[in-house]
């Protein structure tokens, strides 16, 4: 059942009706996608669809729990430029978890970069799936200070997300550089059997990287709190030379 909005002109739920460019108006595209799905529904779906979870939340937030294999793309950062980035067929069927109020906006802002295939929404949030008693996951998340202190007797990898431009300007000396924007050819850098801190500028990129590899069967990544500008701060890490930098790429 569509809740929340009313059919807009001329929709037709199994014909739908094209635009002269050949896709759907933003508001098909709203009443289509805005489909509150029970828990069960979702997981249904999921399941008979192969659709992709995309968790819209803030990166902290869905490190407390998620529903396994989803996504984090959180709406208060580069959203949409992450999206078209690392979702690579605009065709692609996708299962929305949102903060409630923020399904339409979540929605729309995907529509604007060409992904019109959101099949629904999660009624109730996260909190809702959590309630329902089923199965969810977690990512560690340290601060810099526990960071330091595991560094000083078991030395795990640290990977930097960040891109090259930013780790060629200024990085911990010993970490590898494996850039968000080229994740398939950096997951090839990372040993699946090996614990490793994941660390962006601030935190956003490093809980995407880790829940595109979590999805992939990569267990051991722990990520960084508040990234670089924390690292920084604190004055535990040794860190190379700062240049200025001359590409964004």
């Amino acid at each position: 059942m569509l809740t929340g909005l009313t059919p807009p002109p001329g929709y037709f739920p199994q014909n739908v009706l094209l635009n002269i460019s050949g896709s759907e108006s933003l508001d098909q595209v709203l009443y289509r996608g805005h489909q509150m799905l029970t828990p069960q529904e979702f997981a249904d779906m999921a399941q008979e669809t192969g659709a992709l979870i995309l968790d819209t939340r803030a990166p902290e937030t869905f490190c407390e729990g998620f529903i396994p294999n989803s996504i984090n793309i959180g709406l208060d950062g580069a959203f949409a430029v992450w999206a078209g980035t690392l979702i690579p067929d605009v065709k692609q069927e996708i299962l929305l978890v949102a903060d409630a109020g923020r399904e339409d906006e979540a929605i729309t802002r995907l529509a604007r970069v060409g992904f019109d295939g959101v099949l629904g929404v999660l009624k109730g949030s996260f909190e809702n799936w959590k309630k329902s008693l089923k199965e969810y996951d977690t990512i560690q998340s340290v601060t810099v200070e526990e960071m330091a202190e595991v560094q000083s007797s078991l030395l795990p990898e640290l990977i930097d997300v960040r891109k090259k431009s930013e780790f060629d300007s200024e990085h911990i000396i010993y970490a590898l550089n494996a850039p968000l924007d080229y994740i398939n050819e950096s997951m090839k850098l990372i040993d699946k059997n090996k614990t490793c801190f994941v660390y962006c500028a601030g935190g956003y990129r490093s809980v995407i990287f880790i829940s595109i590899l979590r999805a992939r069967g990569f267990d051991n990544l722990i990520n960084v709190k508040s990234g670089m500008s924390a690292i920084k701060k604190s004055g535990l890490f040794e860190l190379s030379t700062y240049h200025t930098p001359i590409t964004m790429l």
